[in-house]
């Protein structure tokens, strides 16, 4: 059955999920959007004209359009900070949210979202949307099937030139004060410990901002990472070098195992698998290649379908709220470390919020 959706937030991001992610799922009858919402009229208008919905169908205020118009769940795409307001509009209508991440912009907001959405029996995930690209699925579904053995180490590689003023397609990353770990790392970061397949449990991180990047805030840093089975994962990411050789969707991670190496590269996967040999040497390039999983979704198109799966009595996400708590973990610990200089415990971390 088709589900009614309200979406929230038509900034540039926000733009790309009613052109591209709620609209991949209307052509097929997932979903259905019955009312578009953004605080600016125009922006709202410009979300209706591109979802196709009457101008009574757009709101200025997401608690006016939940209660006016009767939906199944909502999406959100509005910057951090607003998160929990449009949660507990949609938490006093009844009704079920896809967030976009992170679940809010301090880990005391996301432990509070956690709470009230599982005291409410309301259903939440979160769009870690890099995790769930092609290339990405591709390499999980290799480490998963256990063909390379024991994972031993995930490394992560970013690397964008995006250190001009409005480069990074909105104001606020310029003007925030952690945009590399909130804005970037969130995605990197998750997808480390996706593919380290545990919890972590010590972090330690580093971030900066060099001279000629046009930011308030830090564009570049360095993440170390230790998980509950002994797995260690490295990040490196700056949103500020001089060519973006790893820029967004073309991240670099390799993923060391007992029994071979994983490398997804700009899009591209090889395996390397240890040979009965003495001492064996090869060189990024000379690996076996791997083709591509297919399939008719990815990204936040696929999230949004699994999450109506979900809701139709389906398996619970792997972004459930509850779950994704540990993602947020890893973005405010990082920034936790950095400020105090030295490794955070991430499960006292989340503890401690209660």
């Amino acid at each position: 059955m088709t589900q009614r959706v309200i979406h929230v937030g038509v900034g540039s991001f926000g733009q790309r999920w009613c052109r591209e992610w709620l609209a991949g799922n209307t052509v097929d009858g997932t979903i259905e959007v019955v009312a578009v919402v953004d605080i600016r009229p125009e922006a709202a208008a410009l979300g209706g004209k591109i979802l196709g919905l009457p101008p009574e169908r757009c709101f200025a205020d997401a608690a006016t359009a939940f209660a006016a118009v009767p939906a199944d769940f909502c999406t959100i795409a509005v910057p951090p900070e607003f998160h929990e307001a449009v949660v507990d509009a949609a938490l006093v209508q009844g009704l079920d949210i896809l967030c976009e991440k992170p679940i809010a912009d301090t880990m005391a907001g996301a432990a509070r979202v956690v709470r009230k959405v599982r005291e409410s029996g309301r259903k939440m995930a979160v769009t870690m949307s890099h995790r769930f690209d092609q290339d990405k699925t591709t390499l999980r579904t290799i480490i998963r099937s256990g063909e390379l053995g024991r994972v031993n180490t995930v490394s992560c590689r970013y690397a964008a030139d995006m250190r001009k003023h409005m480069a990074w397609g909105a104001l606020f990353r310029h003007t925030m004060q952690d945009p590399m770990i909130i804005e970037g790392a969130v995605h990197h970061l998750d997808y480390v410990a996706d593919l380290a397949g545990a919890p972590c449990t010590t972090l330690y991180a580093n971030t900066w901002r060099p001279p000629w990047a046009e930011y308030q805030g830090d564009t570049d840093g360095m993440v170390m990472m230790q998980f509950e089975n002994g797995v260690r994962g490295i990040y490196e990411g700056s949103s500020s070098t001089a060519v973006g050789l790893n820029d967004w969707y073309r991240e670099y991670v390799r993923v060391d195992c007992e029994l071979g190496t994983a490398i997804m590269n700009s899009r591209e996967i090889e395996v390397f698998r240890r040979l009965p040999i003495k001492r064996q040497r090869q060189r990024e390039g000379q690996g076996q290649k791997v083709a591509l999983i297919e399939q008719s979704k990815w990204l936040n198109v696929w999230l949004i379908d699994q999450f109506v799966r979900w809701r139709e009595g389906g398996p619970a996400m792997e972004t459930a709220v509850d779950a994704n708590l540990q993602a947020a973990a890893l973005i405010f610990a990082s920034i936790e470390s950095k400020r105090r200089g030295k490794p955070i415990e991430v499960q006292d971390y989340i503890r401690s919020f209660g």
